[in-house]
């Protein structure tokens, strides 16, 4: 009966206009290179595409060209002016998000409209005035350096931030006397993947670096052999002592956290993006203790909470899936001494904090959040009353407090703060974003479809509201499902603008991801990955039987795993959708973690050297699964060239192959951003026209007539 209904919907679908106009791709030169996986030979015609553009002349050349090609075809469409006005109208408003408490100040996140990076202010106390304490804007003209992260002694004396730039993973740590804002020499290099933990007493902080790369290679190396270490105030790096290594598990890395009264540094040791860690402490009190192994293996998740004195608190899925919260006491640590605390709930623990003497859980039902506080002991003590139907984040504080902040948002609701006093158990508006748009006017319904093999999958769907169900609305799929992260309603500006448009949004939490617990992420990794492409499959099938739209006006988009799910779908059923917007995908799923971060993806994709997970992986790889002779969608492939999470050669040998394989006339382009990494950090100046050239190339392409 499926197959029956979606074909006559599809034939009523009004024709894509602008699809039919064959293109002048850049010639891209194929090589004779063949790699052999378990017997079975693998040519791979565009290798020299995975070389460094900043050391290769033809990548560099190969991009100017591709990028030619794609920006005429882009600043010719009609819309495209007004798509860009109204975005950056849109974008245009006071945003605020990250509010918290540190070292006796408050702190919070601030973007007056179109500044490149937010700016990060400090509040004396709640009624004071704010100030700027750091002002990414100022580092660079083109507002390509980014704040990537700050630490705060306890003593509020200073505060350590990261700086980013150009969007790498890379990050150079400063250190800034708060009262001052007086930068000081300290200067951290080659830090990646890393967290700032201060001593109590102010002196220094635990991090944790890679040995400096060789020239040239920093973007594209596999980065091996983190390890951890502890800088003194006003020292050189070169001084730094060396607290822990492990140059016989090169892979592992190194986590610190010191807990709120300082006793304990607590290390957890990482080796993938699975959640499964080993944890070590020490006794900072004991100036000559070593590191204790608490957990001595990758079995389980253990995320710590807090500490009260020899207790520590972890999140964990040990003997629970959707996880529960343990006690440990370092005096007892055998895991028969081991206490629950808060048992698992039939929603998935997300995380939790250990504030005002309260641990609040942070649990996802059917997507959306819940946030629960417990004693220390245990006992359920009440909910944190929620605005409505949405995404909660924060909840962050000490032990010692009796406040903490979080933000709240939706689809149509951008993040408002909140400070939730703990005393009286309710929350008050900190810091409101000044939106004016009528998120009124808009709707978000929550539904639920099977997937191929039954499994029932849900999907939030956003609109104007009194849309028409007639098969004929543009639509834009978007989806993750993998590495166990939930995509949970948040608000986005461009999501907006494109719904303002007239467009219909929609997202499927697919398995893979973290919206149901470990059972839910599991079945959506390594051999069972193919489960993760059903279920977005059958969204798409879903929102056109139920004459949301139809083939021909459907869009799918995803980023980095989620421009693997967009590629593997439209390698397997190109006459499913109208486009695709894989954005900075891993495509080579042979190749992948032979690059910077890749080889931690192992634990969600499996890998090649093993013959069963290389079978897998080469049954969806979507630079290997390109057909000659085949129709496949318009398609917009977005990447970077300072992207190293996932390399743009992914992007660039996945254009390259499309490009040749393409037997109809629908473009395949691939635009190129320059100064620009994975995402993070990018400025809002790129992010408007990106975005803008994206939804253009969705209203050419799939015949869409703006509306306002």
């Amino acid at each position: 009966m499926k197959s029956l209904f979606v074909i006559p919907v599809a034939l009523l679908c009004q024709h894509a206009a602008g699809a039919d106009v064959p293109l002048p791709y850049p010639e891209t030169r194929r090589v004779v290179h063949v790699d052999e996986y378990h017997g079975v030979k693998i040519p791979d015609p565009y290798r020299w595409l995975e070389q460094d553009a900043r050391t290769s002349p033809e990548v560099a050349g190969w991009i100017d060209k591709q990028n030619e090609v794609t920006f005429a075809y882009l600043h010719a469409i009609p819309e495209r002016p007004a798509i860009l006005q109204r975005l950056t109208e849109l974008w245009d408003f006071e945003k605020y998000v990250s509010a918290f408490k540190a070292g006796g100040r408050y702190y919070y996140l601030h973007n007056s409209g179109l500044q490149n990076q937010y700016v990060l202010y400090v509040m004396n106390s709640l009624d004071a005035q704010p100030r700027v304490l750091i002002d990414p804007n100022a580092w660079s003209a083109d507002g390509t350096m980014a704040l990537a992260g700050t630490a705060f002694s306890e003593d509020g004396r200073y505060v350590a931030y990261g700086v980013q730039e150009a969007g790498s993973d890379w990050e150079t740590w400063r250190v800034m006397e708060i009262a001052t804002s007086k930068v000081l020499d300290d200067q951290l290099r080659w830090v990646k993947f890393s967290q700032v933990a201060w001593t109590l007493d102010g002196r220094g902080f635990f991090y944790s670096r890679y040995d400096e790369p060789q020239e040239g290679s920093q973007f594209q190396t596999v980065t091996l052999n983190q390890k951890l270490y502890f800088h003194r105030v006003g020292s050189a790096q070169a001084d730094d002592e060396l607290v822990y290594q492990r140059s016989d598990h090169p892979e592992w890395g190194f986590q610190p956290a010191v807990t709120d009264d300082g006793r304990y540094l607590v290390v957890t040791v990482w080796k993938g993006t699975d959640e499964k860690y080993r944890i070590l402490y020490k006794d900072l009190a004991d100036g000559s203790g070593e590191l204790v192994e608490l957990i001595d293996n990758f079995e389980q998740d253990y995320s710590l909470v807090g500490n009260a004195g020899s207790v520590l608190f972890f999140k964990t899925d040990l003997q629970a899936p959707k996880k529960r919260v343990v006690a440990i006491d370092v005096r007892q640590p055998q895991r028969e001494h081991w206490r629950e605390v808060i048992p698992e709930s039939n929603d998935a623990l997300v995380s939790a904090s250990l504030v005002g003497k309260c641990l609040l859980a942070e649990y996802l039902h059917d997507v959306r959040t819940l946030v629960k506080v417990f004693s220390q002991q245990g006992e359920y003590l009440r909910d944190v009353d929620l605005p409505g139907i949405g995404t909660a984040d924060g909840f962050g504080g000490r032990d010692t407090d009796q406040e903490t902040f979080y933000s709240y948002s939706s689809f149509a609701v951008p993040p408002t703060l909140y400070r939730y006093d703990l005393t009286q158990h309710k929350s008050e508006v900190f810091r409101r974003c000044t939106l004016q748009f009528p998120t009124e006017n808009y709707e978000t319904r929550q539904v639920f479809f099977q997937s191929k093999d039954g499994t029932r999958v849900p999907m939030f769907i956003t609109h104007k509201q009194g849309l028409a169900l007639d098969g004929q609305n543009p639509t834009l799929l978007y989806g993750y499902g993998g590495f166990n992260i939930p995509v949970t309603p948040q608000f986005s500006i461009s999501r907006l603008g494109w719904m303002e448009m007239g467009g219909v949004f929609a997202v499927a939490n697919l398995r893979g991801g973290g919206e149901y617990g470990e059972a839910w992420h599991q079945a959506g990794t390594k051999l069972n990955k193919q489960n993760v492409f059903d279920d977005f499959i059958a969204a798409a099938e879903w929102l056109i039987e139920n004459k949301y739209t139809c083939s021909s006006k459907l869009a799918i988009q995803g980023g980095s795993n989620g421009g693997l799910l967009v590629g593997a779908c439209m390698t397997q059923r190109p006459d499913l959708f109208g486009a695709c917007l894989p954005a900075v995908g891993v495509m080579d799923m042979l190749r992948f973690q032979h690059f910077t971060a890749g080889s931690f993806w192992v634990d969600d994709y499996g890998s090649a050297d093993h013959a069963e997970e290389f079978r897998a992986l080469l049954a969806y790889s979507p630079y290997h699964n390109l057909k000659p002779g085949e129709r496949y969608p318009a398609t917009l492939i977005t990447t970077a060239d300072t992207d190293d999470r996932v390399i743009p050669a992914h992007s660039f040998k996945f254009a390259a192959r499309l490009q040749e394989m393409q037997a109809g006339n629908a473009p395949v382009l691939i635009r190129i951003e320059t100064r620009a990494g994975h995402g993070a950090g990018k400025p809002t100046a790129k992010v408007i026209e990106e975005v803008a050239d994206q939804q253009s190339f969705l209203v050419k392409v799939l015949g869409m007539t703006p509306k306002r």
